[in-house]
């Protein structure tokens, strides 16, 4: 027997199984058309030959690519590697192969990763993170998006977006209202915030359920400090370090995310505050860590792993009529880290 002067192709795999190229392309693809018993054969026969499908090939044929784009702010934060969790999870139970790039929170950074995955012929994106405020900030993304989808191309967001695309949104008003009434209910009046960027609508709309909360409690927003900094741990003890030196008498610090948290409490144990004794501090998200720091953390829990896994179904559904919304629930977690203020 001659040795092939060429890896195997799927025309050797037709061959080989005595079917057409066309319901060898199928079988291996897991198309309708081709009876199970049939799709069983060939696949056999190609696990034989040792064929290896090539989906660059397909994709630049004009067939489905089995390759899905996932666009995050930051691969180290927590948050966001839950979400990937649930995207990989997903794709890997559908057969699909995913790639993953950051962009930093920067919206250009966020163009240039849409503009790459369209250049690798990736057909299926999901854009996970928050949206920007300004709509004008996202203008030339949804010019990008509404290119990409007008020629077959799926976006879904994690997030509230300004773009015409399918979204999973997660429960951030709601949440954030739950968190102060849980520290207003608790007996702390003297509150400082740590805000994230503030220009992302997921500041924005954890800032408003907090303000929702203290308007309920007949509380004027206004007399509540609230500092902006990155959704980093460092980010967090630097804002937390502004905060205490000019409000000291604050009571109970709320994080717009967990890293933040995690920072608060590592600045506050390091100035010799006790947690929650003198002062407590709550986060959002409960990302893994959240439990493990000391004291843990009180937070509010969003599904993270379920939101990227519904953000890969949104994205491989044809496409609807109108863009398609789906919203999560919230859970307070209570744990070691809020406590009524001192007497």
């Amino acid at each position: 027997m001659t040795e092939r002067s060429h890896p195997p192709r799927l025309v050797d795999v037709a061959k080989a199984a005595g079917v057409s190229l066309a319901t060898a392309s199928r079988a291996l693809t897991g198309s309708t058309g081709v009876s199970a018993e049939v799709a069983a054969h060939v696949q056999a026969v190609a696990s034989q030959v040792g064929y290896v499908p090539n989906s660059h090939a397909r994709a630049l044929a004009g067939g489905q690519a089995s390759m899905v784009g996932l666009i995050v702010h930051d691969v180290g934060d927590p948050y966001f590697g839950e979400i990937a969790r649930g995207v990989l999870r997903e794709t890997e139970s559908r057969g699909y192969m995913a790639l993953i790039s950051q962009t930093e929170r920067d919206p250009r950074a966020e163009l240039a990763r849409l503009r790459a995955l369209r250049a690798h012929r990736v057909t299926s994106i999901v854009l996970a993170g928050s949206g920007y405020v300004e709509a004008a900030t996202e203008a030339d993304i949804a010019t990008e998006v509404r290119s990409f989808t007008a020629a077959g191309g799926r976006v879904a967001v994690i997030g509230r977006h300004h773009l015409p695309v399918d979204a999973v949104l997660p429960d951030n008003a709601a949440g954030g209202s739950t968190l102060m009434h849980h520290l207003l209910d608790l007996g702390h009046r003297r509150l400082g915030v740590l805000g994230g960027p503030a220009n992302l609508t997921t500041v924005e709309d954890r800032l408003a359920g907090l303000r929702a909360a203290l308007a309920a409690a007949g509380l004027d927003w206004r007399s509540f400090p609230v500092v902006h900094g990155d959704f980093t741990r460092e980010g967090g003890a630097a804002a937390t370090a502004r905060l205490m030196r000019a409000h000291p008498d604050l009571t109970a610090v709320v994080a717009l995310n967990d890293p933040m948290a995690v920072g608060a409490l590592s600045w506050l144990l390091n100035s010799g505050r006790r947690v929650p004794g003198e002062i407590s501090v709550a986060g959002f998200d409960d990302v893994p860590v959240a439990r493990d720091v000391y004291p843990a953390l009180t937070t509010i829990r969003l599904p993270m792993v379920e939101m990227g896994k519904q953000a890969l179904e949104l994205v491989l559904k044809p496409p609807a009529s109108r863009p398609r919304r789906r919203r999560t629930a919230h859970e307070l977690v209570v744990r070691a880290s809020t406590a009524p203020p001192p007497p």
